[in-house]
């Protein structure tokens, strides 16, 4: 699975620094693409804007997903995901550092695949990470094409 990319929507530059530091921690060796805000992330994944020339059918192996990011929020981002053939049963881990009850519920109302807060605490961080890449990159099996 190393040859499949992680889509990390997510606007906060430490943050971003924070995940693929964790990532190279864990030896998660699949590309990291960075989007740093909700337009972008669609972009990317539809082959459009900034991306235009790539190819949608190849997806990302999962998509990290801020919530509160600029242009478009991550609820924004996952309902068009999940309105799209294409792109619907991509999995989506939102990755937050929301508490908000109602943006767990509404995320999994969306039809996210899990929601995960961000830990403060750097190791607490790289373990989740590194929880996130063993399941999703190695152990979760993908709805066939």
């Amino acid at each position: 699975m190393s040859n499949q990319e992680i889509l990390l929507a997510e606007d906060d530059p430490n943050d971003e620094i924070l995940t693929l530091h964790a990532l190279e921690e864990t030896n998660i060796c699949n590309r990291v693409v960075v989007a740093h805000d909700g337009v972008e992330a669609l972009d990317y994944l539809f082959g459009r804007g900034i991306f235009a020339g790539r190819e949608p059918m190849d997806l990302p192996a999962v998509v990290l997903l801020d919530l509160n990011m600029p242009r478009l929020n991550g609820l924004d981002v996952l309902r068009e995901i999940r309105a799209d053939p294409l792109t619907r049963r991509l999995p989506v881990v939102m990755l937050t550092t929301s508490k908000d009850e109602q943006d767990m519920l509404t995320s999994y109302d969306l039809g996210v695949n899990s929601y995960v807060r961000k830990p403060v605490d750097f190791d607490q961080f790289t373990e989740a990470v590194r929880g996130l890449g063993m399941y999703w990159l190695l152990l979760n099996e993908r709805a066939p094409d």
